[in-house]
């Protein structure tokens, strides 16, 4: 069974136009492979705060590096089992397009103070073709950005994974009256793209977190200890380390969607309609002509 986009109408400066809620359709296995991968990634993300305290996990040093290698492979599987039927070649270069544009954008920020110019990008794309689109965006951005500026490392799949809800995140986002390209979608999605700044530097600190400090500190991840303490510990933590970087990339996020938004949205989508991603491939047969008769047929009307 396929999970089909719903046609939406907006009116523009363009006139009537028709675009779909997600250039990409899902079939079961495509979905089941998003939701294993979702299920694992908070896993990865957040067994420490469930690990005994004489769990061998709880004190294993190598366990993000165990997650390094497991995420990507069962990204790779989202990646498969969306081409399988529901990713056609015009989809694919639209996603490597974005993939790369994305990737150009990541080092203009340097990280200098969390200014990350990429996650608008995911948000408007996300927006535009919808959660499955977005998540494989978000992901192969990362990756991509990665290989270009020697990035890769035990972060790379939790930054991989961050980054793909930040694109399926807005992918889900209301379609109601007024949020069809107007400026009501375009606070929605800035207000979206502060929040996931946020977030996504949330994320990222509790993949290493519980690894970073030892017993001693006040901020300190202990083992076994009740989560909500734990959590305590970790919001001081972020606040002390990274609030000053996540603050500025949700800033600048949600700015860029303001500011570039309308043009991007209304590009993104006449390039989706344009190129047709739900359509079904065809061949219909060509009505017989004069010009197209057999040769002898020919020879014998002369």
């Amino acid at each position: 069974m396929t999970t089909a986009a719903t046609p939406t109408v907006t009116a523009g400066r363009d006139g009537p136009t028709t675009h779909t809620a997600g250039a990409l359709r899902l079939r079961p296995r495509a979905t089941v492979a998003m939701v294993l991968t979702t299920a694992i990634g908070v896993v990865a993300f957040g067994w420490p705060l469930l690990a005994a305290p004489t769990s061998p996990i709880a004190h294993a040093t190598d366990a993000p590096l165990l997650f390094a290698l497991l995420l990507p492979l069962l990204l790779a599987v989202v990646l498969a089992e969306l081409a399988d039927g529901g990713m056609d070649a015009k989809t694919v270069a639209m996603l490597g397009v974005l993939s790369a544009v994305g990737a150009a954008l990541r080092p203009l920020g340097t990280g200098v103070a969390g200014l990350e110019p990429v996650f608008f990008l995911l948000v408007l794309a996300g927006r535009a073709y919808g959660p499955a689109f977005g998540f494989a965006l978000g992901a192969t951005t990362l990756f991509a950005s990665a290989l270009t500026t020697a990035g890769v490392g035990p972060w790379l799949p939790f930054q991989m994974l961050a980054a793909a809800w930040v694109g399926a995140g807005a992918g889900l986002l209301p379609r109601g009256r007024g949020t069809g390209g107007g400026s009501r979608e375009l606070v929605l999605l800035a207000g979206y793209g502060a929040v996931v700044g946020l977030l996504y530097g949330l994320a990222l600190n509790l993949s290493f977190w519980p690894f970073t400090l030892g017993g001693d500190t006040a901020i300190s991840f202990v083992a076994g200890d009740p989560v909500l303490d734990n959590l305590r510990r970790f919001i001081a933590f972020s606040a002390v380390t990274s609030l000053g970087f996540d603050i500025p990339r949700a800033l600048l996020t949600g700015t860029l969607v303001l500011v570039t938004g309308r043009p991007i949205l209304r590009a993104l989508r006449r390039t989706g309609r344009r190129a047709a991603f739900d359509a079904p491939i065809s061949f219909p047969d060509r009505p017989a002509t004069r010009a197209g008769a057999p040769a002898d047929a020919r020879s014998r009307g002369r």
